[in-house]
């Protein structure tokens, strides 16, 4: 049985990084005695995917994984079992059987959304003139772990909210080697990313 939980993550556990919580999810399934299937091989590991690597600090309540079972459970049971061995700051929004010949989760992924809110005081008209200069630019150049790409496409959607506080909206490409990071867009508008909160609310699969 292959079994895709959306989950959401909150609080202290958005400083809990990529793998320490696939380690996290491991605990929590073998502390609800469910029966996890394991790969082939010297080192058996339980087949267990998280869709995409959520940054350290961001919150969200849309991250999703695929894990494979040796037996067929109900979802209402696996979610109940499991909510039980986890702590309170991942919350199960669902559980759902997925058919077994579907691509790898992360390969499924193409694109995130992301909701900022700024916490430091910005006009929000000037705001939103930096968001139509960088919706109307040819190409952003920038670099990467000293390599050189393009910004701009990654940038699928980009919004300032009308709030009395303003707040943004991004919807970027989250595909492999094409992974556009809330960060950098920020940079691109002028803002420091450490005067943010950053929460992810939406992934976009094929």
């Amino acid at each position: 049985m292959r079994a895709r939980i959306t989950f959401s993550k909150q609080g202290a556990l958005r400083y809990t990084g990529h793998l320490d919580l696939h380690r996290l999810w491991e605990r929590a399934m073998r502390r609800a005695d469910l029966p996890l299937s394991y790969s082939q091989g010297f080192h058996p590991q339980p087949k267990i995917s998280l869709a995409s690597a959520l940054p350290l600090g961001f919150s969200s309540r849309c991250e999703a994984l695929d894990v494979r079972f040796n037996e067929n459970i109900p979802t209402e049971e696996i979610a109940s079992r499991l909510q039980a061995s986890l702590p309170p700051d991942i919350q199960i929004i669902r559980v759902e059987s997925v058919d077994e010949k579907l691509p790898a989760l992360q390969t499924q992924v193409l694109s995130a959304v992301y909701q900022v809110e700024l916490t430091e005081p910005v006009d929000g008209s000037e705001l939103s003139h930096r968001v139509e200069e960088i919706l109307e630019a040819e190409s952003l150049p920038r670099e990467r772990r000293s390599k050189f790409y393009d910004l701009r496409p990654l940038i699928e959607e980009l919004s300032v909210s009308a709030d009395e506080k303003p707040s943004l909206r991004m919807k970027l490409a989250a595909r492999e080697g094409a992974t556009g990071r809330p960060e950098e867009v920020l940079i691109a508008l002028g803002i420091e990313p450490e005067y943010t909160r950053v929460e992810r609310t939406e992934l976009i699969f094929s």
